[in-house]
Parts: structure tokens; C-alpha cells; sequence
């Protein structure tokens, strides 16, 4: 009788336990490195979803803004490190997280045990296997999950993430993703986030050009726009391009095109994943002709600075004006 009393107080403490466990890590908070265009929205979901989220941005009005949403701002990444046991970066390129991660005030200055890194941004596979095994190194757990969807997913939660990292933490991963996203998919270890989300864009950066040409060729024959688009999205030339993020003003409501290509994705940051692409591209000998000739048409675009700044579908304007 002691010992089936004692067997059964044994494991109420290992529940109790367990149960204590599972409300600090649901109560722990979350570090968002990183407002802009994509970012601002994904911490407000965040926040939305219950989460204790301290943010950093070099840009202060950006970390206003998410203060006024009920986030805590934080003053440097190393600062964000120091008060999360969560933390989700979002910056333009592969300097950028190195700098957050490794800078002098950084992520890795900072560091607690056993803190999960979650990357969203996009950047070379590379850089990121080299930023995990350092974080590794200090003790915490990093996983690369850039995203799709672009800024009106961002800003609805429906964004699709593409995580690549050790499998055994994927589900404790995911419950933050899935405040953030509608879709989210292990693709294998750390780098293969990055590698599907460089292929989808180099496809994206095809699709829009094609989207841009071709519209702009039937306007200019006289077809009215939206009865061309309606049409070639019910068509076999359906693509996000055409129903969901099309290129010309006037078309569809709240999307880069119809409020001067402002927000959005910007053109200079397809042209840096287009890089990145082509880099994957030559490492492995994979012949890449469209790949290769979008990333030379954002090249061109982007030496006017009247288009460089604006979102990617201004490629449209572009052949428009030509």
C-alpha cells in the first residue's frame, strides 16, 4: 500500500511537472528581430496570438508602431537575446542576420540555453548552415524559415513557411509558425528552407515578368485589363502573378499595383534572391536560361531608381513606359 501511494504521488509530480513545463513555455516570451514590410505584421500576429513578444528594428518608428500593437521594444538584438526564449528574425539579406547574430551587441553575445532561432529571412543556405552551427555552439537551436505569401499574408496570418532544422523540436517550432502562417512545412534539415524558398522565387520572378509582358501587350491591343486578367485566370496562364498579386493598377484592391508599387516585396530583393539562385544554380550545374535572363531584367530595372525601391510588379510599369 506505501509504495502504490508512493508510485501514485510519484507520478502526479511528474504531471504536475510536465504540466509546469508545457504553461512556461506557452507564457515564454518571443523575440522579433526585424519590422519591416513582412516582419511588422508577423510580430502583431504574434502579439495577436497571445504571445509576450519583446521586438528590435534599427528603424525606431517601425518600433513604435509595434509597441502601440502591445509588443515591449527591446534596444539592441543582443538585448532581445537576453529576454526571449524565442526568437524570429526578419532582415534583408545574409550581412544583415550575420550582423544580427554576431555583431558586438548581438544574438550570440546574449544567448540563453536551449533558445530556439527561427530565420525568416532569406538568404544564402550557406550562411545560414554557418549561423546554425554557432548558435548550436552557444547552446541554442536555429532553424531557417523564410516565407511566401508575401505582405497581405503577412498581414492576414497565411503566409507559408518553409523550415528547415532538426526534426525533434519541429512541433514546438510550428505552434509559433502556425500564429504567423496558414502553412507550415518541415523540408529536411537546416538549408532546405532556403532552398525551396530560392526555387519558388526565381519561379516567382518568371511568372511576374511573363504576367507583365503578356498584359502589357493585350492592354495595348486594346483588351481591357481586368476582362483580360479575369480571363487568364481562369485560363491554363492562371498563376499568383495573374489572380492574386497582379501587376497592373487598377486591377485588384490592396496590392502593390494599385497604390504606386509602394510596399510589397521590393524589386531589389528579388534581384538578391535571383543571385542567390543563380549561385545554387552553378554550384550544382543546373542550367537555369529563364532564371538567368529574369535576373538580368531586375538587373537593368533596378539601375533607375524611380523603379529599384518600389515592389517587384513594377516590372510591369516598366515594359510599360518602354
Amino acid at each position: 500500500n506505501e509504495y502504490k501511494s508512493y508510485l501514485r504521488m510519484s507520478l502526479l509530480h511528474q504531471a504536475l511537472r510536465t504540466c509546469c513545463k508545457q504553461a512556461a513555455r506557452s507564457m515564454s516570451t518571443v523575440g522579433f528581430i526585424g519590422l519591416g514590410n513582412m516582419g511588422g505584421f508577423m510580430a502583431k500576429n504574434l502579439v495577436k496570438g497571445g504571445k509576450d513578444v519583446v521586438v528590435y528594428d534599427i528603424n525606431k518608428a517601425l518600433v513604435s508602431d509595434a509597441s502601440e500593437s502591445g509588443a515591449t521594444a527591446a534596444s539592441s538584438p543582443g538585448d532581445v537575446a537576453a529576454r526571449s526564449s524565442v526568437i524570429v528574425t526578419m532582415v534583408p539579406s545574409s550581412p544583415h542576420v550575420q550582423a544580427v547574430f554576431e555583431g558586438s551587441d548581438g544574438i550570440l553575445s546574449h544567448l540563453k540555453e536551449g533558445t530556439i532561432c527561427i530565420d525568416s529571412s532569406t538568404i544564402d543556405p550557406g550562411v545560414s548552415k554557418d549561423i546554425s552551427a554557432k548558435v548550436s555552439t552557444a547552446g541554442g537551436l536555429f532553424y531557417d524559415s523564410p516565407v511566401s505569401g508575401g505582405v497581405v499574408a503577412a498581414e492576414n496570418g497565411a503566409l507559408t513557411f518553409m523550415v528547415g532544422g532538426d526534426e525533434s523540436r519541429f512541433s514546438e517550432v510550428k505552434s509559433y509558425l502556425d500564429l504567423m502562417g496558414a502553412n507550415v512545412i518541415h523540408c529536411g534539415p537546416n538549408g532546405n528552407g532556403l532552398v525551396v524558398k530560392l526555387c519558388n522565387n526565381m519561379m516567382l520572378a518568371v511568372s511576374m515578368i511573363g504576367a507583365a509582358e503578356t498584359l502589357n501587350m493585350g492592354i495595348k491591343m486594346g483588351m481591357d485589363k481586368k476582362l483580360l486578367s479575369d480571363i487568364m485566370s481562369k485560363s491554363t496562364a492562371r498563376c499568383w502573378s495573374i489572380d492574386t498579386y497582379n501587376p497592373v493598377p487598377g486591377v485588384l484592391d490592396g496590392v502593390p499595383a494599385s497604390r504606386n508599387y509602394d510596399g510589397g516585396f521590393g524589386a531589389r530583393l528579388m534581384l538578391k534572391d535571383l543571385g542567390l539562385a543563380q549561385s545554387m544554380a552553378q554550384s550544382t550545374s543546373s542550367p537555369i536560361p529563364l532564371g538567368g535572363l529574369a535576373k538580368n531584367i531586375y538587373e537593368i530595372l533596378c539601375l533607375d531608381e524611380d523603379y529599384a525601391p518600389k515592389d517587384f510588379g513594377v516590372i510591369f510599369k516598366y515594359l510599360e513606359q518602354k
